[in-house]
């Protein structure tokens, strides 16, 4: 049975809902928007978390306040259906992939509330069972747009405080020779992010065969997530290295995964890229039928967003090196006292959600 076909027949009933911001300010250059969708109906609650990355489009939002025509008697198939048919933005996104990001603060939202309603957990449903979280700390060592070249101090004070954690690097036009020789003594680097699918982003790094080399040969079992391949020297510096290339950016559906040039190990599937829970379940399916292994990764969220995307990873693919560890790690020095990889999670008693 498809995945989705589990969940696809859930009662759900949506008497109103309402809409609350966040924001964390992690530079001069950066501060973290996002907004939650509460749902309420038959006396419980449902949460979702919006990551759009533009301030615009949730001061739209919350401007214009909860007047989607949501209300109603579902199921989470027939809600998926009515959404086919809303605009979720009072006003035109600044980014079309943004309707994603929304669709996903909505369809989850609903999923916790009809698992609420239900009174029972995700896991169940789906006849899965909850593993420990595997995760890594993702992280650039400079400031966004920075000049000077970076330094390992960031990534150094973070092990010092917790031994045996494994990170997820964004590599950038100012690494020396030199920094990364330091960061392969580590041996704690799973994963490096470079960026090349992005364009003009304040993440964009320049493509450079050169780097793209070192890196790969530095770092001999990292993961190369997202290179520019349409550049033919960057393709040629890591055609020796294609099992380790994988994919984010550019995955939002299956149709996403067909497309990539060759056909890949592993895949981040990030549940807001996706939008549609059918969409997302369907991935997961499609990967697991033709031995494509997953891993999950984050968008900075601020609430329940997090919780969200650590479930599904414990669920789905706990054991990779899921970019989904707790949201503290985000912040410019993460506190003390957070829990080590791989994470116990403390998964309520129903819905899709933590305990509180």
């Amino acid at each position: 049975m498809a995945t989705w076909d589990r969940l696809r027949d859930l009662s759900l009933r949506i008497d109103s809902y309402s809409l609350e911001g966040f924001e964390q300010g992690y530079s001069p250059e950066f501060t973290r928007y996002t907004t939650v969708f509460r749902l309420e109906g038959l006396g419980e609650s449902g949460e979702g978390e919006d990551v759009i990355y533009d301030g615009l489009d949730h001061a739209s939002l919350r401007d214009r306040g909860p007047e989607l025509e949501l209300a109603g008697e579902h199921t989470l198939g027939s809600f998926a259906e009515l959404l086919d048919g809303l605009d979720l933005f009072p006003d035109p996104p600044v980014r079309e992939d943004s309707r994603d990001y929304r669709r996903w603060a909505v369809e989850s939202a609903a999923l916790d509330l009809a698992l609420r309603q239900a009174g029972r957990t995700l896991g169940d449903v789906l006849g899965r069972e909850l593993r420990p979280l595997n995760y890594v700390v993702s992280m650039r060592l400079g400031a966004f747009g920075a000049d000077e070249p970076e330094a390992a101090d960031r990534l150094l004070d973070v092990l010092g405080r917790y031994p045996g954690t494994r990170f997820k690097l964004d590599p950038t036009n100012t690494w020396t020779p030199e920094l990364i020789e330091e960061l392969a003594a580590t041996g704690a680097i799973d994963s490096l992010d470079l960026k090349g699918r992005y364009k003009d982003t304040p993440v964009d790094v320049d493509t450079d065969p050169e780097l793209y080399r070192r890196v790969a040969e530095a770092f001999p079992d990292a993961w190369l997530e997202d290179p520019d391949l349409d550049d033919p020297d960057a393709d040629a510096a890591l055609e020796p290295h294609r099992d380790r290339i994988t994919w984010d950016a550019p995955i939002h559906s299956i149709a996403d995964i067909e497309a990539l040039p060759f056909p890949p190990k592993t895949v981040n599937i990030k549940p807001s890229r996706f939008g549609a829970l059918e969409r997302l379940f369907a991935a997961y399916d499609f990967c697991a039928e033709r031995g494509i292994a997953a891993y999950g990764g984050g968008q900075s969220e601020l609430s329940i967003g997090r919780d969200h995307i650590q479930y599904l990873a414990a669920l789905m693919h706990p054991d990779t090196p899921n970019d989904t560890a707790p949201k503290e790690f985000n912040l410019p020095r993460p506190p003390d006292g957070l829990p080590a990889s791989p994470i116990d999670l403390p998964i309520a008693p129903t819905g899709f959600r933590f305990a509180s």
